[in-house]
């Protein structure tokens, strides 16, 4: 399908949003309604196949929300779901993304629950907004930004304990 050709996502409360990924280096995320973010990986950094930005390396990320450079910092992404989390400090807000369950993971702004959010990891992303939660155009683009670059959800640590002892098992 070509670029052009591909619909937006029909957010439930910020319209058409779209989402496009080029490779493993840089992801977009633009609508009309909410700022434009580019979230990008050092060209020089080796690629992880696992990860659609290609790495969880802070110092090899860059995010910017309108222009404007964000503090983007990932967990190291190891045995707990938590590790996976993604924090990103913008216009005196701390977001967080992280994964609940083994499809989704909850974002919040200052420790307050905003959305839901599921993705694999490519340009198609799912936002449920929590009923009541006071969401801005930043919430939604720099989610939608996370959800793409890292991927969602997450099993839970007792899931990764069963799962490699199977795998040891002749």
């Amino acid at each position: 399908m070509n670029e052009a050709d591909r619909a937006p996502i029909e957010d439930t409360r910020f319209g058409g949003i779209t989402v496009r990924q080029d490779g493993q280096n840089r992801i977009e995320v633009a609508g009309e309604g909410i700022p434009h973010v580019v979230l990008e990986r050092d060209p020089e950094a080796e690629a992880d196949p696992h990860i659609a930005i290609g790495t969880r390396d802070p110092a090899r990320l860059r995010m910017l929300v309108d222009g404007r450079e964000a503090g983007l910092h990932p967990g190291k992404g190891r045995l707990s779901r938590r590790s996976y989390r993604v924090d990103v400090r913008h216009d005196g807000a701390d977001y967080r993304l992280v994964p609940d369950s083994v499809p989704g993971s909850r974002l919040t702004r200052d420790g307050v629950h905003l959305g839901d959010f599921s993705s694999d990891g490519g340009e198609t992303v799912i936002a449920e907004w929590k009923d009541g939660a006071d969401t801005r155009p930043a919430d939604a683009a720099i989610g939608y930004a996370l959800a793409s670059a890292f991927g969602t959800g997450g099993q839970p640590m007792w899931m990764m304990v069963v799962d490699a002892v199977t795998d040891a098992l002749p």
